[in-house]
């Protein structure tokens, strides 16, 4: 009998998709980014070895409802494929029909409980389903039985390793047929980012039998081959690092003019937002901007919103720095306030501060508030901040004649201020009702009670009129 279990096991596991090769085995992934991995930018992260790529974060509820942000999201392009579409949402039935929609132009579903935002929080998804463990069975397994393509997550990790083992196992016998785990926490965001956990990225790995993707930490190639060598990830997800360097899966450092002309070119033929544009260069350009010989290019960029000024700023970058990147001219380190190996024009990584230097330095502000100088009047008494700004705003105006405030008239019949323009010296309300009981009107407070009437009267007395002829 244990015999026949085993083979008929067997082979029903034969029988059963290889989501990782159905994918094409990526080991290079662009990671799914808000208002960044756009059509344009995948295909161009493609171009340079990006093997997997997943959409901007859809909305579930507005990707059903609205059939415009459905265009926008999705193109049916075979040079965009294997492609993953990202969900976000915390209803099942609203996801499985979104999910529904995007099928045919996609290779996988993914399901966001990965956001950290403020906005993922307000609406209760991303790494706030987390906390959720029975809605998010419901959500994965409802997709996983509506859906003929495979479901995947992209998870944020607890800081106990225990937990977020459970968590990925409790993700698999849901339905998950692949997990792409962020090595971070979902406090871990913004000037607190720090590194991420590869130790959890690992554990995960070890603990369930569906491949993991791994996401954190990828500045460069050598990053993405020693993270599969360290976790045994199936593949290695990029995100910040692929938007300051999208040739980062080629192991390149290229001239930050070339990608934003490439890029340029591309959304020529797939078009995308200004926004998302604009974003694009500043990253690009991010390094050289820091130089204070290139804010004119920088306001130009911040101001602008054509493909024409867009253009023009790379262009004008390429020209400055040219001679220095084909060596005609020789570029001099001490010109910068910069120590590094690559010179500004090069695309390369973004490296934050650490999250302890962020604290010191609010602490270091706070500090500095507290220490703040007193304010004086002009005979040396101690003042608040706020009666110094007075004084200073008397000074700067000492002819302006004081304006008496309103609320120091009041109502006839109650103690609420009286309208400004009311013809009877009452609030909104009494007014109202003086109108309504006398038959009046208050010009003021736009109450025409006396008007309306007379003219019902004079309607009613026509209608009865045209009725005795008839």
């Amino acid at each position: 009998m244990t015999e026949t279990t085993e083979s008929s096991d067997k082979t029903n596991s034969s029988r059963k998709p290889n989501v990782w090769e159905n994918l094409g085995s990526p080991r290079c992934i662009v990671a799914p980014m808000v208002d960044a991995s756009e059509l344009a930018w995948r295909l161009l992260s493609r171009r340079h070895g990006a093997q997997l790529c997943y959409t901007p974060m859809l909305h579930s509820s507005v990707f059903c409802r609205d059939p415009k942000y459905r265009r926008e999201a999705l193109t049916n392009i075979s040079e965009d494929r294997p492609l993953i579409v990202q969900f976000c949402g915390n209803d099942p039935k609203t996801l499985l029909e979104a999910a529904r929609l995007a099928e045919p132009y996609c290779d996988a579903v993914d399901i966001n409980i990965g956001c950290p935002q403020a906005i993922a929080k307000r609406g209760h998804y991303g790494a706030f389903l987390q906390d959720d463990w029975d809605l998010l069975r419901n959500i994965v397994s409802t997709l996983k039985n509506g859906l003929c393509v495979p479901v995947t997550c992209k998870l944020r990790v607890f800081p106990e390793i225990s937990r977020t083992i459970e968590y990925a196992r409790m993700l698999e016998d849901a339905g998950a047929s692949l997990l792409t785990v962020h090595g971070r926490t979902r406090e871990q965001k913004g000037p607190l980012t720090g590194l991420a956990s590869w130790k959890h990225i690992k554990a995960v790995r070890d603990a369930v039998k569906i491949p993991v993707i791994a996401n954190g930490n990828i500045q460069c190639m050598q990053d993405l081959q020693r993270c599969i060598e360290e976790i045994q990830v199936q593949g290695v997800m990029s995100a910040e690092g692929n938007l300051y360097n999208p040739y980062i899966f080629e192991s390149r450092y290229p001239a930050c003019w070339e990608p934003a002309l490439e890029y340029l070119e591309l959304v020529e033929r797939y078009p995308a937002p200004a926004s998302y544009i604009r974003g694009h260069l500043f990253k690009l350009f991010h390094h050289v901007f820091c130089l204070a010989e290139n804010q004119e290019e920088r306001e130009n960029l911040a101001t602008n919103s054509t493909m024409e000024a867009f253009r023009s700023v790379a262009c004008a970058l390429r020209d400055r720095y040219l001679p220095y990147h084909e060596g005609r001219l020789t570029w001099q380190i001490e010109k910068t306030d910069y120590n590094l190996e690559l010179p500004p024009w090069l695309c390369q990584p973004y490296v934050r501060e650490l999250p302890q230097e962020h604290v010191q330095k609010l602490q270091n502000f706070q500090e500095g508030v507290s220490r703040k100088r007193e304010y004086k009047d002009e005979d040396g008494n101690e003042i608040s901040r706020k009666r110094s700004k007075k004084l200073k705003r008397i000074a700067r105006r000492p002819n302006r004649t004081s304006i008496s405030k309103r609320s120091s008239n009041r109502c006839q019949d109650c103690p609420n201020p009286l309208g400004f323009k009311c013809e009877h010296k009452l609030c909104r309300q009494c007014c109202r009702s003086k109108c309504y009981i006398e038959n009046l009107d208050c010009v003021g407070h736009r109450n025409l009670t006396k008007t309306r009437r007379q003219m019902a009267k004079e309607f009613e007395a026509k209608r009865k009129s045209i009725e005795n002829v008839i």
